[in-house]
């Protein structure tokens, strides 16, 4: 792959090609990309979406908004130093085609900043909830009436290729989406893939899936232009990531385990004890007379965060350049931070936040909970799609306000309806769950 394709600033439905040259350096075009996200009502939308605590009303608790900024933030100073080592490596990057070290972190922090944005509500517990009402349950009835891979779409349903739709998909009045730069999209996409075959290799790309097959004419597009390698062809395509996913990848796992963690300590799950035994390990040089000068637990907590976030984006990105050409051939089969020598400490962090966070009593209690809300608003969905659907279907079908396109097949019927409950805030896929309930009834 070449960096002067994989940065490009091309946009859905463009006629003519844009040059980094002659961009306005006072609203560049890879800024433009995170204002248009994050004055986006999906983006909104992720204040009241689970992180760890569904439904949680305590100050302390990330939603699934604050950790994208935080995410965005270092998903920026990693561009930032990532692109500075590029093009010093390679000095016609910027010498002729004008790029600079800020664009790989505008690309960067935009692409961060959306990589949950289509998360169901109650987070990973919301995408299985989706997933098994049509692996396993009443679903289960439209697998005859689709493709293999437009039914494993269905049974495995994607936040990364949810997300991936809410970006490109045209709309009413938003021909092409959020009409994002080709070089944003292409980081954003961190499963180059489509849902067949699962998980083919070992490879951390083919982990997930990352568009659904709706949109794998859109996918190929941005691909082809960005000249990402094609590494499976014919009936099932897939491709290599944009190097910059790597870095997207890095700033969203540097972030879950470091403030998860933190998270935890603040709400007291994890007692301080382990935030001074399992950060220390992080950040062994810490100046301790002002650790102890800090009278406040979040402020002791947040000022070891600090310093092990810091830690961190310095190893990723040397970890990074030292694999920039196997990255670049489509040939680096982890994540940045498997190659840490931090790696047995990360481990530890998070094999803790499973126990004391992940599994805790409340967090369980809640994700049953949204469980059974996403797969009833999805059964009283489901329900209009029938032939002669009742007066109390076609009721239902109001509530949800909007519907697919007429004509649509069978499938887009469906992906349209899991993508409408996907979009819902936690709070709001609650509000209908009562509804269908007969619950909330003012009067």
């Amino acid at each position: 792959m070449q960096w002067e394709r994989l940065l490009s600033l091309k946009r859905q439905g463009d006629t003519n090609k844009r040059l980094r040259t002659e961009q306005d350096e006072t609203r560049l075009g890879f800024e433009v990309d995170y204002d248009r996200i994050i004055f986006s009502s999906h983006f909104r939308s992720l204040q009241d979406k689970t992180q760890v605590i569904p439904l949680s009303k305590t100050d302390f608790v990330h939603t699934r908004l604050t950790h994208s900024l935080e995410v965005a933030v270092v998903g920026r100073s990693l561009g930032r130093q990532v692109g500075k080592r590029v093009l010093e490596k390679y000095p016609h990057l910027s010498e002729v085609h004008g790029y600079k070290m800020n664009d790989f972190g505008a690309i960067v922090a935009a692409a961060a900043l959306a990589h949950d944005i289509g998360n169901p509500p109650f987070g990973h517990s919301g995408e299985k909830s989706i997933g098994d009402f049509f692996k396993n349950g009443p679903g289960k009835i439209y697998k005859q009436e689709l493709t293999a891979k437009e039914y494993q779409d269905l049974c495995t349903f994607e936040g990364n290729a949810n997300g991936f739709k809410i970006l490109t998909e045209s709309r009413p009045g938003a021909e092409g989406g959020l009409r994002l730069s080709y070089a944003t999209l292409g980081a954003f996409m961190k499963y180059p893939k489509e849902s067949l075959p699962f998980k083919p290799t070992n490879h951390i790309a083919d982990k997930k899936y990352g568009f659904f097959q709706a949109d794998k004419e859109s996918f190929k597009d941005i691909a082809d232009e960005l000249g990402l390698i094609q590494t499976r062809s014919g009936a099932d395509i897939s491709y290599a990531r944009h190097p910059l996913t790597y870095l997207v990848e890095a700033a969203d796992d540097i972030c879950y385990t470091i403030i998860d963690f933190e998270d935890g300590i603040n709400l007291g799950l994890i007692s301080e004890e382990y935030a001074l035994e399992y950060l220390v390990k992080l950040v062994p040089h810490i100046n301790r007379s002002k650790y102890a000068s800090l009278t406040d637990k979040a402020a002791r907590v947040g000022y070891l965060r600090a310093l092990a976030i810091g830690k961190l984006i310095d190893e990723a990105v040397v970890i990074f350049m030292e694999n920039e050409e196997a990255i670049l051939k489509g040939a680096f089969a982890k994540a940045l931070l498997d190659k840490s020598s931090y790696e047995a400490q990360i481990q530890d962090i998070l094999k803790i936040s499973v126990e004391k966070i992940y599994q805790s009593e409340e967090v369980i209690a809640k994700e049953i909970a949204g469980y059974e809300i996403l797969s009833t608003l999805l059964k009283a969905r489901c329900r209009s799609l029938v032939e002669e659907p009742t007066h109390y279907d076609k009721l239902v079908k109001k509530l949800f306000l909007s519907n697919a396109q007429e004509g649509a097949t069978r499938y887009e019927e469906l992906l349209f309806i899991c993508n409408q409950i996907s979009i819902m805030t936690d709070s709001k896929s609650l509000r209908i769950f009562e509804q269908l309930r007969g619950h909330n009834i003012k009067g």
